[in-house]
């Protein structure tokens, strides 16, 4: 069932108890995508059905976020956790349906451009929260990502055609400079980010993935959701990977029944 809520505007409470993975991510490497550490991205989750589709991020333990155009095309997924290498059974998995797909009311299936692509999964039972399964902090309401900073995004790096986990160097492109008219013009609007540019991509099967950015707080925080790249080729110069951008949208995630509440009560557990 897709349930689509009405936006409205609450306040939001960043919690302590998320973003510190057991296994840190090894980001002094990393150039153009490469393998990531084993479960050093503890929220990064794959979404399937019959198969492996895309990505999302583990917000609280029976709380996925992801892209709303994912919700559209599956109506019974499941969601796999601690999931390294998709070809083995590696011990530490955990597989949980989906029972409820919330994509946001404004989202239109024919306009990935206009924006508001983001969707909450809602799991049939709450994930086991470990060292290998946690949460990513979510971005306080309004922040913005500096220009040319670096920030480090994995992803399944093509969905099925990946065997394991991948990681890749993205750095930030600002709003203005990514909304020129040699770059993704008025197809860029406040609610995006856009990160990478060069060799450095998100690419088909990657929708819905985060984009981590390192806090000056040490946590990791999701702040996009990974949404579009260009039709010509995942890496062409000057149209970086356009992610939704989670600040934009932290009152929705709010006001959506029961995700606080999840946060809230489990943040001990984490």
């Amino acid at each position: 069932v897709i349930y689509r809520h009405l936006f409205s505007t609450v306040s939001f409470i960043i919690v302590s108890g998320c973003g510190l993975p057991s296994y840190p991510p090894d980001t002094s490497r990393v150039v153009n995508g490469e393998e990531a550490r084993p479960y050093s991205w503890p929220w990064q989750v794959s979404l399937e059905s019959f198969y492996p589709t895309c990505g999302g991020t583990l917000i609280a333990p029976n709380w996925v976020l992801t892209a709303a155009r994912e919700g559209n095309i599956f109506h019974t997924y499941r969601v796999v956790l601690a999931e390294h290498n998709m070809h083995e059974e590696e011990g530490p998995e955990q597989s949980i349906r989906v029972a409820k797909i919330i994509i946001h009311p404004k989202w239109n299936d024919n306009c990935v451009s206009c924006g508001n692509d983001i969707a909450l999964l809602k799991l049939e039972k709450s994930a086991v929260i470990s060292d290998k399964v946690q949460p990513a902090c979510l971005p306080q309401q309004g922040a913005t990502l500096p220009h040319n900073q670096p920030y480090t995004s994995q992803y399944l790096s093509g969905g099925p055609r990946a065997a394991t986990l991948q990681q890749a160097l993205l750095p930030v492109v600002d709003h203005h400079t990514c909304g020129r008219s040699d770059w993704w013009g008025s197809s860029i609007k406040t609610t995006m980010v856009c990160a990478g540019g060069g060799s450095e991509s998100a690419c088909h099967g990657d929708s819905g993935g985060p984009l981590n950015c390192k806090g000056r707080d040490g946590k990791w925080y999701v702040e996009g959701v990974t949404s579009f790249v260009d039709g010509r080729g995942c890496n062409t110069p000057k149209r970086p990977t356009v992610f939704t951008r989670v600040a934009a949208f932290i009152p929705w995630i709010s006001e959506v029944e029961g995700v606080m509440n999840q946060i809230v009560q489990n943040i001990w557990m984490i």
